[in-house]
């Protein structure tokens, strides 16, 4: 067991929150950790393997060997003023870094100090893999924890390495030379750039770790069995029979000692992994869980690089299970490891110069420009038989993978890879789960910039995640974490079917300009029936083109042609039924596929048919097939590389198009995107002082209890006074406790005036009656409370205000909430049954744009009650658009601020009236998107 100071006799105890898993620039993984007493003879060890060169450029001197004294002083730390950590593999030490907090002339400090020297020492082996960079951002943020805001170096000119290291890092700094020696200074407080560093670094880390699975250059099958069947010997035979074009090996403990090969598949034979004489990429574990981590272990020792782990008996049986899991990522991230599954159905990429069928789908799927991934084997399958069955020809796959209980590689990680990949143009996704939905949604916005991403989510009515799933819980309603994904530019559907539909549009067709839609075709009921559908769906359709059921594939040809000509349309849907005539499927096909290749104008069409045989089949057969040689040969070269999507309902057809008419038009609206607003009267030093009053006021700033701080609700003046810092008004309501008081509070106000409880059960009810408006007198105000406690209860239990009346308008709720995995909420709606009965809300993440909030009032059904609906006077929408970007900044300012509910807001035809608010304040939440990277903790 390791010891920590405090066992130690140190002051401060070991630091176990500093630990992590980070992924380094070749895509291996590393262990971060506190250097502890215990770690003497890794030291020693460690340092022995550096070269001289390294020693020297450490220590500005020759330095063969560590001292007693070095190796004291460089294990025993205070964790405060002395801090050290290191990069471990496989236990093993292979990189160090260290501070000591020093003072204004350069010497040994404590207490208020917040300044320190920070030196590094990487294993020559294992440089320039991104060791000290990772440990660069883990040191500094330790610093800033301990109250240290500047790191010095002090670094020879020579070691351009480690002087990279800190100029690439992207904090301010300074840079002198003095006596011979180049003298840095980094102020620790993370910027837009370290920031931006960091992420790209992130990125291109853990895209080369999903890259090292998926192209491996060797694949070792762990647990092939001797005899036909079972997991191991079905994925071997996977492995050849798609092309694999690297090395296979067939790995079982229980092959006899002098088998060498395996036949009749013909690939070597090993009892273990260590047997194998060469190096190995990627091994596929499909043994019991209680061999595997011995069969880990040995993978490790071997250097193979990742793991593929179909084995079950993880997270999905239970708490024994769930451990079992974490160990096994543990174990594998020790030795520098990354684990698909476990009970993973497997991977699969279709690249010519790879072949890879490490799963236990039966062949390989077609090649294409598909990114697949999917949390369940039994979708995988469904998804990949699917898309093969409907669009052979028409659409393929460049890589797959299904993640099972998806314990270490994740979507996320998959996105990293598909956002630079060159041969994938569009990325489907099947999730149960979202780990870590503030990093989705960054890498979602940054792919779908380039590609469309498309998710569907199950269990979203669950209220967990699914069993197996390590994920961390979140309060955010699925109706949320739909308008996050879409603000996200992610493509939301609700079925795997719809994934499937949009899919093949959008991996066939080009993106439409806008929502206008021709429909033509020879059934006058199917094109109603299409025209219905885009109606539902949002898009705009022309009246639809009837050619009747005598029409023959000449007068599709004519017709779609005139369509895709025309500049009011965007996309086409082409309807057919059966025909009266000779003309085969083949013949329409050719006809609108040649129509399509003809046209210059590049814009989507797509066929809905009934009961057409082979017409699905033709419209996506790939050049030169035999059927279609006449139909390509008249069409001329461009129109045999022409693909059309076919769908059997018209409802389907036109649903993929809406979407990706949406998705184009988050295409557009991305490439100019918003801004968030400066307010000149906007006082964030101040809102920030009296945050911290407040907070320490009420006890706040204690240890939170195990389930996280307890939130502080403010009463209505500090609400008032923390609002007006952010140039938000609220009108102020005095308390009643009894008539004369309210006739009192009535004529400081000025009548007409209104009366209302405001006792939690009461409040926002009005279809109690409560509430008592245009009180132009004493006498009416003396009526109304009379009315309303004989109505209500007591004063003491109604707890009465008298308020200024608003002008008319309509009245909305406006909300930010933090959810610890999502980060910040701002929610938008009408107040009353539209919001709470309906659900009629529109949800955005913190910080809001001037764009985002324009979007947000416009997005909720019944915003058309905001803009003169049936001749009513339209309200200010650019004031509540103000109002919501104010919020905004307030609780993306202050990350204390862990809840602001402004209810009602009415909207008037000039400005907006708060005239209720509530905040609730918290010690700041951890933002783990703003750390280190870091692998998430098992």
């Amino acid at each position: 067991m390791q010891t920590t100071p405090a066992q130690s006799g140190h002051e401060h105890a070991y630091p176990a929150h500093w630990e992590a898993d980070v992924v380094l620039r070749d895509g291996g993984t590393a262990h971060l950790r506190p250097i502890a007493p215990d770690d003497a003879q890794r030291l020693v060890s460690f340092y022995e393997q550096v070269s001289d060169e390294s020693k020297y450029y450490r220590f500005f001197a020759p330095y063969p060997r560590l001292s007693d004294r070095d190796v004291h002083r460089f294990t025993h730390h205070d964790y405060v003023d002395r801090v050290g950590l290191a990069a471990t593999v496989g236990g093993e030490f292979i990189a160090t870094v260290r501070y000591d907090r020093i003072d204004a002339r350069g010497l040994p400090a404590s207490g208020s100090a917040d300044e320190a020297e920070v030196a590094f020492l990487v294993q020559d082996a294992h440089q320039g893999r991104g060791v000290a960079s990772a440990l660069l951002e883990h040191i500094a943020a330790v610093a800033r924890e301990r109250g240290i805001r500047r790191f010095t170096a002090e670094v020879l000119p020579a070691n351009t390495k480690m002087i990279k290291v800190f100029t690439d890092a992207g904090y301010t700094q300074k840079r002198s030379f003095e006596d011979g020696v180049v003298r840095l200074q980094l102020d620790l407080e993370p910027t837009d750039r370290s920031l931006a560093v960091q992420r790209a670094r992130e990125q291109r880390a853990e895209a080369r770790s999903v890259q090292r699975l998926i192209a491996p250059g060797s694949v070792a099958v762990i647990g092939t069995g001797r005899a036909p069947g079972g997991m191991g010997r079905t994925v071997l035979r996977n492995l050849l029979a798609g092309g694999f074009t690297g090395r296979v090996h067939a790995v079982n403990h229980a092959f006899p000692e002098d088998a060498a090969r395996l036949e009749p598949e013909g690939v070597p034979a090993h009892r273990s992994v260590l047997g194998i004489p060469e190096p190995v990429d990627l091994a596929v574990v499909a043994v019991p869980a209680e061999q595997v981590p011995s069969v880990v272990a040995e993978c490790g020792e071997h250097g193979v690089q990742g793991l593929v782990v179909l084995s079950a008996g993880y997270g999905e049986s239970g708490a024994d299970g769930r451990h079992r899991q974490r160990e096994l990522v543990r174990q594998a991230r020790s030795y520098g490891m990354r684990i698909i599954g476990p009970n993973a159905f497997g991977l699969i990429n279709t690249a010519a110069g790879v072949r890879l069928n490490a799963s236990l789908s039966p062949e390989l799927p077609a090649a294409g420009r598909i990114g697949l991934f999917s949390q369940s084997g039994a979708i995988g399958i469904a998804l990949l038989s699917g898309l093969h069955r409907r669009a052979a020809g028409l659409v393929g796959i460049s890589s797959f993978v299904s993640a099972g209980n998806r314990a270490d590689v994740s979507g996320n990680d998959f996105l990293q890879y598909w956002h630079d990949d060159p041969e994938t143009d569009l990325v489907l996704m099947y999730l149960e789960s979202i780990g870590n939905p503030r990093k989705f949604t960054r890498l979602a916005r940054r792919t779908a910039a380039r590609k469309p991403v498309v998710v569907v989510k199950g269990a979203r009515h669950g209220g967990a995640a699914p069993t197996g799933h390590a994920v961390p819980n979140t309060r955010i309603p699925d109706a949320t974490v739909s308008d996050l994904l879409r603000q996200a530019g992610v493509i939301r559907v609700d079925t795997v079917t719809e994934l499937a539909d949009t899919g093949l549009l959008l991996a066939s067709q080009p993106l439409p300009a806008g929502p206008r839609v021709a429909i033509l075709g020879n059934s006058e009921s199917l094109a109603l029936l299409t025209y219905d559908a885009c109606l539902t769906d949002g898009l705009r359709p022309q009246p639809p083109y009837d050619l009747t059921t005598g029409a023959q594939p000449a007068d599709f040809h004519r017709a779609l042609a005139g369509a895709l000509a025309d500049e009011e349309c965007d996309a086409v849907v082409v309807t057919a039924i059966p025909w009266v005539g000779d003309a085969s499927a083949a013949d329409l096909a050719g006809a609108l596929r040649e129509a399509v290749a003809a046209s210059p104008a590049a814009k989507p069409v797509t066929v809905v048919h009934l009961e057409i045989p082979g017409l699905a089949e033709a419209l996506a057969e790939a050049p030169g097939a035999d059927a279609d040689a006449d139909a390509d040969a008249d069409a001329g070269a461009g129109g045999a590389a022409v693909r059309i999507p076919a769908y059997p309902a018209a409802e389907r057809a036109v649903r993929a198009l809406a979407e990706a008419a949406r998705y184009a038009r988050w295409r557009r609206m991305a490439a100019e995107p918003g801004r968030v607003p400066e307010y000149d009267d906007i006082d964030e030093a101040g809102a920030a002082a009296d945050i911290e009053v407040l907070l320490e006021a009420h006890g706040a700033v204690l240890a939170p209890p195990p389930e996280g701080p307890r939130a502080v609700i403010l009463s209505a003046p500090d609400t008032q006074r923390l609002l007006a810092r952010y140039g938000i008004a609220v009108m102020p309501a005095l308390p009643a406790p009894d008539p004369d008081s309210a006739v009192r509070a009535a004529g400081r106000l000025g009548f007409p005036v209104a009366l209302k409880p405001t006792a939690p059960h009461l409040r926002h009810r009005a279809d109690l009656g409560g509430v008592r408006l245009d009180l132009g007198g004493e006498t009416e105000l003396r009526r109304a409370y009379a009315e309303l406690t004989e109505l209500l209860g007591k004063p003491e239990e109604t707890r009465f205000v008298v308020q200024s009346m608003a002008p008319r308008g309509v009245d909305t709720v406006v909300r930010a909430a933090i959810d610890p995995a999502a980060g910040a909420v701002l929610s938008f709606g009408l107040a009353g049954a539209p919001s709470l009965l309906l659900g009629d809300t529109a949800h955005r993440l913190v910080p809001v744009t001037d764009r985002d909030a324009a979007e947000q009032i416009r997005s909720i059904r019944t915003a058309p009650l905001l803009f003169g609906w049936r001749g009513a006077t339209p309200v200010d929408t650019r004031a509540l658009e103000e109002l919501l970007l104010r919020v905004s900044r307030l609780v993306d300012d202050h990350p204390e601020v862990v809840g602001a509910d402004l209810e009602p807001v009415i909207v008037a035809p000039h400005g907006v009236h708060v005239l209720g608010a509530t905040i609730r304040l918290s010690p700041a939440p951890a933002r783990t998107d703003l750390g280190p990277r870091s692998l998430p903790v098992v």
